[in-house]
């Protein structure tokens, strides 16, 4: 965090940062319109609710048996339009295609989030009060670093489909956790509402605490990163490398807001939520993972062949578990339909490429010579669950070409009966009936397996049918969750003039700023001294000084100097300032409400003559013609209290009831 200067002014470049904004909301692009039909929709679903509740509250009120017949039939109307908004919702959560590449009509399409949409959050006067109420200064002195703030909140609501976009949030992130050291205080909340609306259902939720905004911005940033990742063109092969790497990062930022916020309010933010949409962008990555490992074809060599089953294996193994977690209550009564339907699909579709693939490794002859390894390899990655030698418990090891004919007939068979269940299931789903590119690329693989069925089916063949055995799924490239590093956006406290914020925080109270001004004679020292560094605090005064007659307190903070805020100060500016005043000084002080224990003083100031009776050596002077580096730094230390680790426990801030955040970040 960069300080302001010791003269109370806003450090180098602050006034003119550049601010990352969000795209212009009238922006025509396709993802636009459709963030733009949803957050109209969302204020539609929440006006009709609005309404809904307040015929509810009539017609538990009212006696009057004809009033109350007449709200039956307006709720029922209620209840109707909220119906048919959610659907037209649920249909905008499964247009899928309009996030995908432009050259996406050669890749199976991926599930996208939308947006959290959020109103509009007035700062200034909860703001401004709390700076008068806590801080004794005027809130007004604030209103460039309040509208600043709410600049960058306002551009959150929009922000690119980009890595800007990402930047801008995770930005935005950062400074809440200023604010909430800030403004926040643990014993009550600011009367501020953050109010957000379900990503699918629309639904509103409205909460005061921090913990709610830091969630829903997460869930955003886990949101932006499964739109960036569904447009990368996936037809080349860094295009397939990005994909893996965004959907990674939504996993692991889904993961982040399971693993540290509790008690969401809304349904999209629930632990069962992100458990399933942790797994979908797995799903998802792996899938990628597959598309690149057979970019450019499958390499020649039965053993690539396997593992490319395996792979395909694999992928298809994942979609059925993040089918079996979508199904699962309350999950399966939340997400859209074609989202279960898209997951099965895929499950199926990928099980009959491995089995295509385990065919052709037996049966095409361009795969390359079959040698003894090669089969002991392909016989490895399949289980021992149908035919089975009864003499060794192991699979029949096809040695003559008849046989593996009939075992690569079995796994094309088996790559049939999956394909054809992919397209049933397609069929079955209104919202991907509409993806006519996903119905082409199912009919293209189920073809192709047809074909080389046909190709070996005989008129007249009546040998032993061949139950192909299940493959076994694996994978040579796992993809992981990616936990997001928040920390690598560098973002300046927006209101650093209030102070350091380990001092000048919500938690901590002191008293009111308070004037004391200090007269000496000429050859007399004002006979108290300082130590430490932004702010420095008196440390220690001489019995009968003037220091002591004129009301300064042992552990006061000096804040100003002056004219000169000093809150940021060094040890040496504030000597060095108290030095120019000459006989007359002007201090501005505080004092904390818990005072710390006195310690010995390491620093002093105050005299400019040595004629002074009873004058105390300042030990900067006494160091300044030594070259012991280790005293410097032993003298020029802060106060214990200000060290970073004495009261890290104290500072984190308490846990708020309605939505917890359970790890203080970015310490």
């Amino acid at each position: 965090m960069s300080a302001p200067q010791s003269n109370g002014h806003l450090p180098s470049g602050f006034q003119t940062r550049n601010r990352r904004k969000g795209s212009d909301p009238l922006l025509s692009t396709a993802r636009g319109k459709l963030q733009t039909r949803r957050s109209k929709l969302n204020d539609q679903i929440n006006r009709e609710l609005r309404m809904r509740n307040g015929a509810e509250n009539l017609f538990r009120a009212t006696a009057n048996k004809r009033l109350k017949e007449l709200v039956a039939v307006e709720l029922s109307f209620f209840n109707s339009n909220i119906q048919l908004l959610k659907e037209e919702l649920s249909d905008l959560n499964s247009d899928v295609i309009v996030y995908q590449h432009e050259n996406g009509t050669c890749t199976v399409p991926m599930i996208p989030l939308g947006l959290k949409e959020t109103t509009e959050c007035d700062f200034s006067v909860s703001i401004k009060d709390f700076i008068l109420e806590h801080y004794s200064e005027e809130g007004d002195n604030y209103s460039n670093e309040i509208q600043e703030f709410s600049d960058l909140r306002q551009s959150i609501r929009t922000p690119q489909r980009t890595e800007a976009g990402v930047e801008l949030l995770v930005e935005y992130f950062n400074q809440l956790h200023f604010l909430e050291k800030r403004f926040f205080p643990p014993d009550r909340p600011l009367g501020v509402h953050f109010h957000w609306y379900d990503s699918l259902t629309g639904v509103p939720n409205t909460q005061r605490t921090m913990g709610f905004e830091k969630g829903s911005v997460l869930f955003n940033i886990g949101a932006l990163y499964t739109q960036i990742g569904c447009k990368q063109d996936r037809a080349t092969h860094a295009g397939l490398q990005d994909a893996i790497m965004y959907f990674q990062l939504a996993a692991g930022t889904f993961r982040y807001l399971h693993n540290h916020f509790t008690k969401a309010p809304s349904m999209d933010m629930q632990p069962n939520t992100l458990t399933m949409l942790i797994q979908l962008m797995m799903s998802q990555a792996q899938e990628c993972v597959y598309e690149l490992k057979v970019f450019g074809g499958i390499k020649v060599g039965m053993v690539n062949h396997v593992k490319i089953a395996q792979e395909a294996a694999y992928v298809s193994q994942m979609y059925e578990d993040t089918q079996m977690l979508m199904s699962s209550d309350p999950v399966k009564d939340y997400i859209p339909y074609s989202w279960v339907s898209m997951a099965l699909v895929k499950s199926q579709y990928y099980m009959a490429i491995a089995h295509d693939v385990m065919a052709t490794a037996m049966i095409d002859p361009d795969v390359g010579s079959v040698d003894e390894g090669s089969i002991q390899f392909f016989m490895e990655a399949l289980q021992n669950t149908n035919e089975v030698d009864n003499e060794n418990n192991q699979l029949k090891v096809p040695r003559s070409k008849e046989e593996r004919i009939q075992l690569g007939k079995a796994h094309l068979k088996e790559a049939l009966i999956c394909h054809e269940e992919a397209l049933r299931l397609h069929d079955l789903c209104k919202q991907l009936r509409k993806i006519d590119t996903f119905l082409e690329i199912l009919k293209k693989a189920h073809d192709r397996s047809l074909e080389k069925f046909a190709s070996l089916e005989e008129e007249d063949d009546f040998s032993e049918v061949v139950i192909s055995p299940r493959i076994i799924s694996k994978s040579e490239q796992s993809v992981s969750p990616t936990a997001p590093e928040f920390k690598r956006m560098k973002v300046s406290d927006t209101f650093s003039k209030l102070g350091p914020i380990t001092i000048f925080n919500a938690k901590n109270s002191w008293s009111a700023p308070r004037l004391v001004v200090l007269d000496r004679g000429p050859e007399q020292g004002y006979g108290f001294s300082v130590r430490g560094d932004a702010p420095v605090r008196v440390a220690e005064m001489e019995a009968g000084s003037v220091a002591e007659t004129s009301k300064l307190k042992v552990g006061d903070f000096v804040v100003a100097v002056g004219d000169k805020d000093t809150k940021w100060a060094k040890h040496e500016e504030v000597v060095s300032l108290v030095r120019q005043c000459g006989n007359h000084l002007e201090l501005k002080l505080v004092t904390p409400d818990t005072p710390l224990g006195s310690e010995t003083p390491r620093s002093a100031s105050g005299r400019s003559t040595p004629a002074t009776p009873r004058r105390m050596q300042s030990p900067r002077e006494s160091i300044s013609t030594q070259s012991n580096k280790s005293n410097r730094s032993r003298l020029s230390a802060p106060w214990i209290f200000m060290r970073k680790g004495s009261k890290e426990k104290q500072d984190k801030p308490e846990k708020s009831k309605e939505f917890e955040d359970h790890d203080v970040l970015f310490q």
